[in-house]
């Protein structure tokens, strides 16, 4: 009986030990490779637009123009998809997420633990999640960044390419878990995971649009650290 114990408490201490390990290599791979640098951030000498990184804390949204010479962004994500419908809005902010996260977890205290497995775990689909704004959220921590309409473009080609289509037109998820009167959420392609997070889909964007991006990096502060 005692050399059962003994075992027993001999590999909980090996896997406890093992989960620990993973844990810190995991956070101290985010900070290091967070803070390489690659791409650059550009000299615009025309036409400039101006996009924005947003941050609620946790996750980050790139922020555009709602509309422009090169895409209005009505036409992929109309207004009549979100509950208040306001056409007046100046800005147009995207962001990819875990499906799940999005739809059923209103708030921190109300995640399941399945859903935060399906989501580390490669388990679950994705979302593209929309939001207009009159004005931008004062609370929220913002970079500015002026780029070429070059790199718009593949910023615009990045962030279609992360959408699940049906006749050209990407596939709006009706549901009731928005998080205001002016967002909507929409089918996604890929999975999310502990190595591909939310503000991986930004890095990777920026990465795609030839800007100044992380290495890698599964958190906010790696695609912070880049512009401040």
């Amino acid at each position: 009986m005692k050399s059962i114990v003994k075992k027993t408490f001999k590999y909980s201490t090996y896997s406890v030990l093992t989960l620990l390990g993973m844990f810190l290599l995991y956070m101290l791979s985010a900070f290091v490779f967070g803070r390489i640098s690659v791409g650059e951030t550009e000299k615009v000498a025309d036409e400039k637009i101006e996009i924005y990184l947003m941050n609620n804390g946790v996750h980050t949204d790139i922020v555009t123009p709602i509309r422009n010479a090169h895409i209005d962004w009505t036409n992929y994500f109309p207004f009549e998809n979100t509950v208040g419908n306001d056409s007046t809005a100046n800005y147009f902010s995207v962001g990819w997420g875990d499906k799940g996260f999005y739809l059923e977890t209103p708030s921190w205290s109300k995640l399941k633990v399945s859903t935060a497995f399906k989501a580390a775990f490669w388990l679950s689909s994705a979302a593209v999640h929309t939001t207009y704004y009159v004005e931008l959220p004062k609370k929220q921590e913002k970079i500015k960044i002026e780029i070429s309409v070059k790199k718009y473009k593949k910023l615009i080609s990045y962030v279609k390419k992360s959408l699940k289509l049906k006749k050209g037109k990407p596939i709006f998820i009706k549901t009731n878990a928005v998080y205001g009167s002016n967002d909507a959420f929409y089918e996604a392609v890929g999975s999310y995971s502990l190595f591909h997070t939310c503000n991986t889909w930004v890095n990777n964007g920026l990465k795609a649009s030839d800007l100044k991006a992380s290495l890698w990096t599964p958190f906010a502060s790696g695609i912070f650290y880049q512009y401040q």
